[in-house]
Protein backbone atom coordinates (compact mmCIF):
# COMPACT_ATOMS: atom_id res chain seq x y z
CA UNK A 1 0.00 0.00 0.00
CA UNK A 2 1.36 3.33 -1.04
CA UNK A 3 0.98 6.51 0.82
CA UNK A 4 1.16 9.67 -0.69
CA UNK A 5 2.57 12.41 1.40
CA UNK A 6 1.86 16.00 0.33
CA UNK A 7 4.17 19.03 1.73
CA UNK A 8 1.79 21.45 3.38
CA UNK A 9 3.23 24.68 2.76
CA UNK A 10 2.39 27.23 5.91
CA UNK A 11 0.78 30.41 4.28
CA UNK A 12 3.11 33.61 4.62
CA UNK A 13 2.22 36.07 6.99
CA UNK A 14 0.36 39.21 6.49
CA UNK A 15 2.02 42.18 7.30
CA UNK A 16 -0.32 45.20 8.44
CA UNK A 17 0.32 47.98 9.10
CA UNK A 18 -1.76 50.79 10.52
CA UNK A 19 -1.24 54.32 11.38
CA UNK A 20 -2.32 55.97 13.88
CA UNK A 21 -1.35 59.43 13.91
CA UNK A 22 -2.03 59.86 9.84
CA UNK A 23 -5.27 57.79 10.28
CA UNK A 24 -4.32 55.40 7.02
CA UNK A 25 -2.89 52.36 6.41
CA UNK A 26 0.54 51.53 3.73
CA UNK A 27 -0.11 49.06 1.25
CA UNK A 28 0.60 45.35 2.01
CA UNK A 29 3.63 44.46 -0.14
CA UNK A 30 2.90 40.83 -1.89
CA UNK A 31 5.20 38.18 -0.47
CA UNK A 32 8.10 37.05 -2.90
CA UNK A 33 8.00 33.74 -4.41
CA UNK A 34 9.59 31.35 -2.81
CA UNK A 35 11.98 29.04 -4.46
CA UNK A 36 11.06 25.29 -4.46
CA UNK A 37 12.17 23.24 -2.08
CA UNK A 38 14.98 20.40 -2.83
CA UNK A 39 14.12 16.89 -2.97
CA UNK A 40 15.28 15.76 0.65
CA UNK A 41 17.06 12.31 0.20
CA UNK A 42 15.27 9.52 2.18
CA UNK A 43 17.32 9.26 5.63
CA UNK A 44 19.01 6.75 6.81
CA UNK A 45 17.99 3.60 9.27
CA UNK A 46 19.09 4.33 12.60
CA UNK A 47 19.12 0.39 13.24
CA UNK A 48 19.99 -2.36 11.33
CA UNK A 49 16.87 -4.33 10.61
CA UNK A 50 16.75 -8.17 10.36
CA UNK A 51 17.44 -9.90 7.94
CA UNK A 52 13.57 -11.36 6.21
CA UNK A 53 13.00 -14.83 6.27
CA UNK A 54 12.61 -16.72 3.54
CA UNK A 55 8.95 -17.75 4.58
CA UNK A 56 8.02 -14.22 4.63
CA UNK A 57 7.93 -11.52 1.82
CA UNK A 58 9.76 -8.14 2.87
CA UNK A 59 7.67 -5.35 2.96
CA UNK A 60 8.87 -1.99 2.26
CA UNK A 61 8.99 0.45 4.99
CA UNK A 62 6.96 3.64 4.87
CA UNK A 63 8.84 6.70 4.01
CA UNK A 64 8.85 9.28 6.99
CA UNK A 65 6.74 11.95 6.51
CA UNK A 66 8.95 14.89 4.96
CA UNK A 67 8.36 18.06 6.22
CA UNK A 68 9.04 20.95 4.23
CA UNK A 69 11.43 23.63 5.48
CA UNK A 70 9.65 27.10 6.35
CA UNK A 71 9.76 30.19 3.66
CA UNK A 72 12.20 32.75 4.53
CA UNK A 73 10.91 35.95 5.95
CA UNK A 74 9.36 38.62 3.14
CA UNK A 75 11.86 41.23 2.66
CA UNK A 76 11.23 44.83 4.24
CA UNK A 77 8.84 47.03 2.41
CA UNK A 78 10.81 49.58 0.07
CA UNK A 79 10.58 53.38 0.93
CA UNK A 80 7.70 55.26 -0.28
CA UNK A 81 9.30 57.25 -3.58
CA UNK A 82 6.11 59.11 -3.82
CA UNK A 83 5.81 62.75 -3.15
CA UNK A 84 3.01 63.53 -0.81
CA UNK A 85 2.88 60.06 0.89
CA UNK A 86 3.85 60.14 4.75
CA UNK A 87 6.40 57.93 6.41
CA UNK A 88 4.61 54.73 7.54
CA UNK A 89 7.16 53.35 9.74
CA UNK A 90 8.03 54.69 13.42
CA UNK A 91 11.93 55.02 12.44
CA UNK A 92 10.98 57.30 9.70
CA UNK A 93 8.49 59.23 11.55
CA UNK A 94 11.71 59.26 14.09
CA UNK A 95 13.75 60.96 11.56
CA UNK A 96 11.41 63.56 10.44
CA UNK A 97 10.47 64.65 13.99
CA UNK A 98 14.74 64.81 14.69
CA UNK A 99 15.29 67.00 11.51
CA UNK A 100 12.50 68.96 12.10
CA UNK A 101 13.15 69.44 15.63
CA UNK A 102 17.21 70.50 14.41
CA UNK A 103 15.89 73.26 11.68
CA UNK A 104 13.71 74.73 14.58
CA UNK A 105 17.39 75.20 16.38
CA UNK A 106 19.26 76.42 13.60
CA UNK A 107 16.24 79.01 12.69
CA UNK A 108 16.87 82.11 14.20
CA UNK A 109 13.84 84.16 15.93
CA UNK A 110 13.38 87.71 14.89
CA UNK A 111 13.61 89.91 17.71
CA UNK A 112 9.87 91.40 19.37
CA UNK A 113 10.22 94.81 18.19
CA UNK A 114 8.57 97.33 20.29
CA UNK A 115 5.61 100.01 18.70
CA UNK A 116 7.31 103.55 18.18
CA UNK A 117 6.94 105.55 21.45
CA UNK A 118 6.84 109.29 20.89
CA UNK A 119 9.84 110.96 22.10
CA UNK A 120 10.19 112.69 25.06
CA UNK A 121 9.83 116.45 25.64
CA UNK A 122 12.69 118.37 25.34
CA UNK A 123 13.50 119.88 28.47
CA UNK A 124 14.80 123.48 28.76
CA UNK A 125 18.76 124.19 29.10
CA UNK A 126 19.78 124.67 32.88
CA UNK A 127 20.18 127.76 33.84
CA UNK A 128 23.68 129.02 33.99
CA UNK A 129 25.96 129.23 37.13
CA UNK A 130 26.07 132.06 38.85
CA UNK A 131 29.15 133.86 38.99
CA UNK A 132 31.33 133.44 41.86
CA UNK A 133 32.10 136.62 44.29
CA UNK A 134 34.14 138.97 43.41
CA UNK A 135 37.60 138.75 45.26
CA UNK A 136 37.89 141.46 48.23
CA UNK A 137 39.07 144.84 48.10
CA UNK A 138 41.91 143.93 50.41
CA UNK A 139 42.98 141.14 48.48
CA UNK A 140 42.78 142.77 45.04
CA UNK A 141 45.05 145.32 46.23
CA UNK A 142 47.60 142.56 47.57
CA UNK A 143 47.58 140.95 43.97
CA UNK A 144 47.76 144.29 41.87
CA UNK A 145 50.76 144.62 44.28
CA UNK A 146 52.55 141.37 44.23
CA UNK A 147 51.95 141.32 39.98
CA UNK A 148 53.57 144.96 39.36
CA UNK A 149 56.88 143.36 41.18
CA UNK A 150 56.80 140.21 39.26
CA UNK A 151 56.17 142.34 35.64
CA UNK A 152 59.15 144.49 36.56
CA UNK A 153 61.37 145.03 33.42
CA UNK A 154 63.88 143.36 34.59
CA UNK A 155 61.90 140.12 35.87
CA UNK A 156 62.28 136.11 33.76
CA UNK A 157 59.61 135.52 30.86
CA UNK A 158 58.65 132.65 34.09
CA UNK A 159 57.85 135.15 36.53
CA UNK A 160 55.88 137.59 34.24
CA UNK A 161 53.70 134.64 33.13
CA UNK A 162 53.07 133.57 36.71
CA UNK A 163 51.85 137.20 37.32
CA UNK A 164 49.58 137.12 34.39
CA UNK A 165 48.05 134.25 35.52
CA UNK A 166 47.66 135.64 38.89
CA UNK A 167 45.58 137.97 37.42
CA UNK A 168 43.54 136.51 35.32
CA UNK A 169 42.54 133.87 38.29
CA UNK A 170 41.39 137.31 40.25
CA UNK A 171 39.64 139.05 37.79
CA UNK A 172 38.12 136.09 35.37
CA UNK A 173 34.99 136.10 35.18
CA UNK A 174 33.71 138.36 37.88
CA UNK A 175 36.36 141.48 38.01
CA UNK A 176 35.37 143.89 40.76
CA UNK A 177 34.69 147.55 40.23
CA UNK A 178 37.38 148.85 42.64
CA UNK A 179 40.11 149.23 43.68
CA UNK A 180 41.27 150.60 40.34
CA UNK A 181 44.30 149.12 38.53
CA UNK A 182 47.58 151.16 39.73
CA UNK A 183 48.99 152.89 36.55
CA UNK A 184 52.61 151.47 36.55
CA UNK A 185 50.39 147.95 36.89
CA UNK A 186 47.88 149.20 33.89
CA UNK A 187 51.55 150.11 32.00
CA UNK A 188 53.45 147.53 31.92
CA UNK A 189 50.06 144.77 31.38
CA UNK A 190 49.68 147.22 28.33
CA UNK A 191 53.53 146.35 27.76
CA UNK A 192 53.17 142.45 27.80
CA UNK A 193 51.14 143.03 24.67
CA UNK A 194 54.05 143.16 22.88
CA UNK A 195 55.36 140.13 23.18
CA UNK A 196 53.73 136.84 21.92
CA UNK A 197 53.74 134.39 25.12
CA UNK A 198 51.88 137.02 27.23
CA UNK A 199 49.99 138.51 24.46
CA UNK A 200 46.98 136.52 25.10
CA UNK A 201 46.37 136.40 29.11
CA UNK A 202 47.36 140.36 28.89
CA UNK A 203 44.90 141.16 26.62
CA UNK A 204 42.35 138.93 27.95
CA UNK A 205 43.42 141.37 31.99
CA UNK A 206 42.90 144.64 29.90
CA UNK A 207 39.56 143.98 29.02
CA UNK A 208 38.46 142.54 32.17
CA UNK A 209 40.09 146.09 33.83
CA UNK A 210 38.20 147.54 31.18
CA UNK A 211 34.87 146.92 32.56
CA UNK A 212 35.10 149.22 35.06
CA UNK A 213 34.92 152.95 34.22
CA UNK A 214 37.62 153.93 36.41
CA UNK A 215 40.27 151.18 35.40
CA UNK A 216 39.49 152.68 31.65
CA UNK A 217 40.77 156.42 32.13
CA UNK A 218 43.91 154.79 33.65
CA UNK A 219 44.51 152.69 30.33
CA UNK A 220 43.81 155.61 27.97
CA UNK A 221 46.45 157.25 30.47
CA UNK A 222 49.40 155.13 29.90
CA UNK A 223 48.67 154.88 26.25
CA UNK A 224 46.55 151.47 25.91
CA UNK A 225 44.52 153.25 22.92
CA UNK A 226 47.65 153.63 20.68
CA UNK A 227 49.14 150.33 21.45
CA UNK A 228 45.86 148.43 20.71
CA UNK A 229 45.73 150.20 17.38
CA UNK A 230 49.32 149.37 16.75
CA UNK A 231 49.38 145.66 17.61
CA UNK A 232 45.78 144.60 16.25
CA UNK A 233 46.86 143.19 13.21
CA UNK A 234 49.83 141.10 14.78
CA UNK A 235 47.98 139.64 17.55
CA UNK A 236 45.99 136.33 16.57
CA UNK A 237 42.30 136.43 16.54
CA UNK A 238 40.97 135.76 19.92
CA UNK A 239 43.32 138.38 21.40
CA UNK A 240 42.66 141.25 18.51
CA UNK A 241 38.97 140.68 19.43
CA UNK A 242 39.86 141.04 23.01
CA UNK A 243 41.51 143.71 22.42
CA UNK A 244 39.32 145.88 20.08
CA UNK A 245 36.57 144.91 22.59
CA UNK A 246 38.46 147.23 25.57
CA UNK A 247 39.68 149.79 22.46
CA UNK A 248 36.14 150.17 22.32
CA UNK A 249 35.66 150.89 25.89
CA UNK A 250 37.97 152.92 26.26
CA UNK A 251 36.45 155.24 23.40
CA UNK A 252 33.64 156.01 26.28
CA UNK A 253 36.04 157.93 27.54
CA UNK A 254 36.17 161.24 26.16
CA UNK A 255 39.98 161.46 26.39
CA UNK A 256 40.39 158.10 24.66
CA UNK A 257 37.32 158.56 21.76
CA UNK A 258 39.85 162.14 21.18
CA UNK A 259 42.65 159.74 21.49
CA UNK A 260 41.71 157.50 18.85
CA UNK A 261 40.54 159.87 16.28
CA UNK A 262 44.06 161.34 16.21
CA UNK A 263 45.84 158.53 15.72
CA UNK A 264 46.96 158.34 12.02
CA UNK A 265 46.63 154.39 12.03
CA UNK A 266 43.11 154.06 13.45
CA UNK A 267 40.74 154.40 10.19
CA UNK A 268 43.18 151.87 7.88
CA UNK A 269 43.78 149.37 10.69
CA UNK A 270 39.54 149.37 11.32
CA UNK A 271 38.84 148.95 7.92
CA UNK A 272 41.11 145.57 7.56
CA UNK A 273 40.29 143.93 11.18
CA UNK A 274 36.62 144.66 9.13
CA UNK A 275 37.01 142.40 6.66
CA UNK A 276 39.74 140.10 8.50
CA UNK A 277 37.27 139.37 11.76
CA UNK A 278 34.03 138.10 11.72
CA UNK A 279 31.65 138.16 14.80
CA UNK A 280 32.06 140.17 17.88
CA UNK A 281 35.23 141.28 16.19
CA UNK A 282 33.77 143.12 13.01
CA UNK A 283 31.29 144.47 15.51
CA UNK A 284 33.88 145.92 17.98
CA UNK A 285 36.01 147.33 14.68
CA UNK A 286 32.93 149.10 13.28
CA UNK A 287 31.77 150.29 16.42
CA UNK A 288 35.32 152.11 17.36
CA UNK A 289 34.79 153.37 13.27
CA UNK A 290 31.53 155.02 14.54
CA UNK A 291 33.45 156.78 17.34
CA UNK A 292 36.17 158.10 15.10
CA UNK A 293 33.59 159.40 12.31
CA UNK A 294 31.01 160.81 14.62
CA UNK A 295 32.86 162.74 16.38
CA UNK A 296 33.79 165.57 13.95
CA UNK A 297 36.86 166.71 12.11
CA UNK A 298 35.63 165.21 8.97
CA UNK A 299 38.02 167.15 6.74
CA UNK A 300 41.15 165.23 8.38
CA UNK A 301 39.50 161.90 8.35
CA UNK A 302 38.56 162.80 4.58
CA UNK A 303 42.26 162.62 3.64
CA UNK A 304 42.68 159.95 5.58
CA UNK A 305 40.25 157.77 4.58
CA UNK A 306 37.56 158.75 2.04
CA UNK A 307 33.98 158.25 3.26
CA UNK A 308 32.86 156.37 -0.02
CA UNK A 309 36.12 153.80 0.25
CA UNK A 310 34.74 153.06 4.28
CA UNK A 311 31.39 152.72 2.97
CA UNK A 312 32.55 150.27 0.35
CA UNK A 313 34.74 148.25 3.10
CA UNK A 314 31.45 148.49 5.54
CA UNK A 315 28.71 147.26 3.42
CA UNK A 316 30.95 144.52 2.68
CA UNK A 317 31.48 143.66 6.16
CA UNK A 318 27.87 143.28 6.84
CA UNK A 319 27.07 140.73 4.42
CA UNK A 320 29.37 138.34 6.27
CA UNK A 321 28.69 137.36 9.75
CA UNK A 322 27.06 139.90 11.48
CA UNK A 323 24.39 139.82 14.62
CA UNK A 324 22.04 142.62 14.92
CA UNK A 325 24.05 144.69 16.90
CA UNK A 326 26.27 144.71 14.60
CA UNK A 327 23.93 145.72 11.99
CA UNK A 328 22.53 149.01 14.14
CA UNK A 329 25.77 149.53 14.47
CA UNK A 330 26.79 149.67 10.52
CA UNK A 331 23.63 151.60 9.98
CA UNK A 332 24.86 153.99 11.97
CA UNK A 333 28.46 154.23 10.57
CA UNK A 334 26.80 154.53 7.14
CA UNK A 335 24.84 157.07 8.22
CA UNK A 336 27.55 159.34 9.67
CA UNK A 337 29.66 158.56 6.54
CA UNK A 338 26.70 160.11 4.32
CA UNK A 339 26.64 162.94 6.33
CA UNK A 340 30.37 163.47 6.28
CA UNK A 341 30.12 163.20 2.53
CA UNK A 342 27.79 166.04 2.02
CA UNK A 343 24.82 163.85 1.44
CA UNK A 344 26.41 163.16 -1.69
CA UNK A 345 26.79 159.71 -1.23
CA UNK A 346 24.96 157.15 -2.83
CA UNK A 347 24.31 154.01 -0.41
CA UNK A 348 22.43 152.14 -2.48
CA UNK A 349 24.99 151.78 -5.94
CA UNK A 350 27.05 150.32 -2.63
CA UNK A 351 24.19 148.36 -1.04
CA UNK A 352 24.37 146.65 -4.61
Amino acid sequence: MKTNHHSKLKPPPRTLFSCAFFRHCATPQPPSPSPPAAPTPPPLPLSPSPSPSPSHHPQAAPPPPTTPSPPPPPPPPPPPTTTGTKPSSSSSSSSSSASTSQSFTQWKFPLPTSPLRPSPPTRPPPPPLPLPPPISAANLQEVFHLAELQLSPGSPDPDRLSALHLLERSLIPNPPPEPPCPAELMRRIVNCMRTKPSAKPATKILFALCLAGDNRRVAVEVGAVGAVVELAMELDVTSAERALAALELMCTVAEGAAEVRAHALAVPVMVAMMARMEGRGREHAIGVMAVIFGGGGEEGLAAVAPPKEVARAVVLALQGDCSARCRRKGAQLLKLLQQSGDGRLDLSQEGG
